[in-house]
């Protein structure tokens, strides 16, 4: 009885995820204050990482920014300060490696305090074919785009819970919702991602903390370099987002609590779509 009660329990929640998901595509919600929240920020050396310090600066928060990339960590912190940040740390951490993480962390508790908003970033692609793509790759992909997730929602989400507070941001892709030919790595890690954080997310929901928001951001390609070369069949559908575009987004739906982001708005079709096919093969 008591998993029957739970399953109902979880539809129920997901329900309202999606009626949340679609209230907030028609009705303009009201933006909440995040001044002197603990932002951290993973892959914060460049892209997408880079333009979202320079947002969440401009709002008042303290900055903790993550990356492999040292030189490219102190470029950000450079542009962030002159966006008025008055706190900014970095530090080198290799999400991928979980003890690295765990480490790492500490010191992020030790020296600035508890995360409240934590955005995961960083990410990976082979541009491979998958029979073509190397065993490590392969591996490499999935660390750093999925278990990474893990490690810092362990690392993390303790203290949110502890103070019913808080965000976890997970930048995904539309490989996550829809599967690409020759992105069979990615797309399998992405779509790991997003169901990590939609489960955790219902989880939250279901022990009542309420407090620990989740947005789940699934963008289209985008324009940083990451995807050099890729070109879309269907420009005016389905666009090469401008990552500027995509960086003030994604704060505007963390401003807001939006449950999921897909960009470009046509996206949210092609989701839906997609869903209706499935449903359509099951009843045939």
């Amino acid at each position: 009885m008591n998993f029957f009660l739970e399953t109902i329990r979880v539809i129920l929640l997901s329900v309202w995820y999606s009626v949340e998901w679609l209230i907030h595509l028609f009705v303009p919600m009201k933006k909440k204050n995040i001044a002197g929240e603990v932002v951290l920020i993973t892959g914060a050396g460049s892209g997408i990482g880079r333009l979202m310090a320079q947002e969440f600066a401009a709002l008042g928060t303290v900055l903790v920014l993550w990356d492999i990339n040292q030189e490219g960590m102190k470029e950000t912190a450079k542009l962030v300060r002159q966006n008025g940040a008055s706190r900014v740390h970095y530090y080198l951490c290799d999400c991928s490696v979980k003890n690295e993480v765990y480490r790492v962390a500490d010191q992020v508790k030790r020296e600035v305090g508890d995360v409240s908003i934590l955005v995961n970033n960083a990410g990976i692609v082979t541009g491979k074919k998958f029979m073509d793509a190397p065993d490590s790759l392969i591996e490499k992909t999935m660390e750093v785009n999925t278990m990474a997730h893990f490690w810092t929602y362990k690392a993390f989400l303790p203290a949110m819970i502890a103070n019913n507070h808080g965000h976890l941001v997970s930048i995904a892709s539309t490989a996550g919702l829809i599967g690409v030919s020759g992105l069979a790595d990615y797309c399998a890690s992405k779509f790991a991602a997003v169901g990590f954080a939609e489960s955790v997310g219902l989880e939250l929901l279901a022990t009542g903390k309420d407090g620990v928001k989740t947005t789940i951001v699934c963008p289209y390609f985008i324009s940083t370099g990451m995807f050099d070369g890729c070109q879309t069949k269907w420009p005016r559908l389905m666009p090469i987002l401008n990552p500027e575009y995509v960086a003030k987004k994604i704060i505007h739906a963390v401003l807001t609590d939006q449950v999921h982001l897909l960009l470009p708005r046509s996206m949210y079709l092609m989701a839906a779509l997609k869903k209706m096919s499935v449903l359509l093969s099951e009843c045939e």
